[in-house]
């Protein structure tokens, strides 16, 4: 795999990538790094959450095997959304929480994704402190026995304790709006139709809630969003929403059957929040991958927006330094602040909704002065052994430098290296289509011819 955590985590190919040997050694590492400076009294304790993976269950117990072999106790949450991990290790004051999940990633893909007490991320510095307890000091772990190895337990109303902190963010209940919800057969499954229609009372038609192990993200939730957009509009609801696999990210579907993507979903909010007086510093925190015609609608409404290299950790970085309370990516990875410590797809859909009920006016209408520019983004898959390279191959960069100069001010070239995934994403923005079409290609073709042959 290469480095141990990337952007969101360990991830890799879940038992021959990711393997159980590693999962338990993490958990060894994790447990004594994140305990070491605690002033906490008691037996230390860390959570742990998953998503519907079959892998799920076999690197769970790898996690508990390491976790309680230094003494630390587990308490597990069983399926859970990723930011309900986050939210219960700062309820249950446990020292860590931890969430075995690829998020948006298919089947085969397995991560595991670690929580300070605090129930932020881990920032790159204790990573790394894990990292090379793992690789290069292995010896300095103390393994424990007799009465010292920690214990296990369930946290059984885990699940129905995150649903009520998400129903405590509606500022009325939903009735007589008709919502079309799409699971992506993940962690959403436990928990959307309860909140969404036993609790808030809204009309929902369930989509993608049966699970099976193998069936996460498959063509289905916030990355194959297209059957959704049919269903919304042949049925006339009023909207759908879409989570990945873990259901840290949310994407719509308007009256009309469009996407709404995480980029118009701040833009809306945003707005609805400045008009509420609850917008801190009239500023949204976005990355480089955001629209320009995102950029265009909050310069109309006068909000400010600030920007970030890709990746939500860069996101929330940006927000904690700045005191910024609403920050997100395209794909749909929202971090409300005032709510919560991490993107959280269900939060966000909550928080559409509530902007639905007091405009009452349809999501069509409430994201048509948000102009579209043409947008193309293409991933090129890479081997390991090219990993980092792109960016010192000279044709590569020369021919993004033509593309450059040829869009000048009209448009704008993005190419970078995924953080959890053996890619390479060219993206290109303009307001030509087939400019855009046409470079997005060109770059591909290069990319693929250097780095793939």
């Amino acid at each position: 795999m290469g480095r141990l955590f990337g952007t969101d985590g360990a991830r890799g190919v879940a038992i021959t990538e990711l393997t159980c040997e590693m999962a338990m050694n993490i958990g060894r590492a994790a447990a004594t790094v994140l305990t070491k400076h605690r002033e906490k009294n008691g037996k230390a304790k860390i959570l742990i959450g998953k998503d519907t993976r079959i892998s799920s269950d076999v690197l769970e117990a790898a996690l508990v095997a390491g976790i309680t072999s230094v003494g630390v106790d587990v308490e597990l949450l069983g399926i859970v959304p990723t930011p309900a991990v986050a939210y219960l290790v700062q309820t249950h004051n446990a020292d860590s929480g931890v969430m075995i999940s690829a998020s948006h990633n298919s089947v085969e893909y397995n991560g595991i994704k670690l929580f300070a007490g605090t129930g932020f991320k881990l920032p790159d510095a204790i990573e790394n402190e894990i990292e090379e307890l793992i690789l290069d000091y292995p010896e300095k772990i103390n393994l424990k026995d007799g009465c010292e190895i920690g214990r296990v337990s369930f946290l059984h109303d885990a699940v129905k304790e995150y649903i009520d902190h998400l129903a405590s963010t509606a500022e009325k209940t939903f009735k007589n709006i008709s919502v079309a919800i799409d699971c992506a057969n993940g962690s959403a499954s436990v928990t959307a139709e309860k909140l969404f229609s036993e609790i808030l009372g809204a009309e929902c038609i369930m989509y993608n809630n049966y699970p099976d192990g193998c069936n996460i993200n498959k063509d289905c939730g916030s990355t194959h969003i297209e059957q959704l957009c049919r269903y919304v509009k042949e049925n006339k609801c009023d909207l759908g929403v879409a989570f990945d696999g873990d259901a840290d990210r949310c994407l719509a579907v308007d009256d009309k059957g469009s996407v709404v993507d995480g980029d118009k979903l701040i833009a809306i909010i945003s707005d609805y929040m400045r008009n509420n007086d609850k917008l801190k510093k009239d500023t949204a925190v976005v990355t480089v991958m955001s629209n320009l015609g995102f950029h265009t609608y909050m310069k109309n409404k006068n909000i400010n927006t600030v920007c970030t290299s890709v990746g939500d950790r860069y996101v929330l970085e940006e927000m904690l330094k700045n005191g910024y309370n609403i920050g997100g990516e395209q794909s749909g990875h929202i971090i409300f602040l005032d709510h919560a410590t991490t993107g959280d797809g269900q939060l966000t859909a909550v928080q559409l909704l509530n902007l639905l009920v007091s405009s009452e006016k349809p999501l069509s209408q409430l994201v048509s002065d948000i102009p579209d520019f043409p947008q193309l983004l293409m991933n090129v898959k890479i081997t390991d052994s090219q990993k980092g390279k792109w960016d010192k191959n000279t044709e590569i960069l020369s021919v993004i430098k033509e593309a450059e100069d040829t869009l000048g001010e009209n448009g704008r070239v993005l190419v970078r290296e995924s953080g959890t995934e053996p890619l390479v994403r060219v993206m290109i923005e303009g307001k030509n289509a087939e400019d855009v079409k046409y470079w997005t290609e060109k770059i591909v073709e290069v990319v693929k011819h250097e780095l793939c042959s």
